[in-house]
């Protein structure tokens, strides 16, 4: 069953913080060599299909972050896992915290608000 998603406005406000969001939307220009870099990076790690599964497991978590021991399933083995998510980490995509014996994780602030951003349509 597929859910939708809220749709959130990210235009920066005037008065935010210079350097929380990255980039200029594709259509309204062209990206500098640091945004490139940081843009294709959070790509790069999201276009592995597990990884991208596992990111939309957190993402999608009750309360915003999941326990490893809830996500895990993705068709993989635990260790299999544990790479993917060491790389959406390395990747700035993910932050965990350990709790015991298990590692929570959510999505890393402002990842998604970034990703929106540089996707944004023009304006007609």
């Amino acid at each position: 069953m597929s859910k939708l998603l809220d749709v959130e406005d990210v235009t920066p406000s005037s008065g935010s913080a210079a350097g929380q969001l990255c980039c200029t939307p594709l259509t309204r220009g062209p990206l500098g060599v640091e945004d490139a870099e940081r843009a294709a990076a959070m790509f790069k790690a999201l276009g592995d299909p597990v990884r991208l599964r596992l990111f939309s497991n957190i993402a999608s978590a009750e309360g915003g972050e999941a326990c490893v021991c809830d996500i895990q399933d993705v068709g993989v083995s635990q260790p299999t896992v544990s790479h993917h998510l060491k790389k959406l980490r390395e990747a700035g995509l993910l932050e965990s915290e350990r709790r015991g014996t298990w590692v929570y994780y959510r999505v890393a602030a402002d990842v998604l608000a970034t990703m929106a951003l540089l996707l944004a349509p023009g304006r007609a």
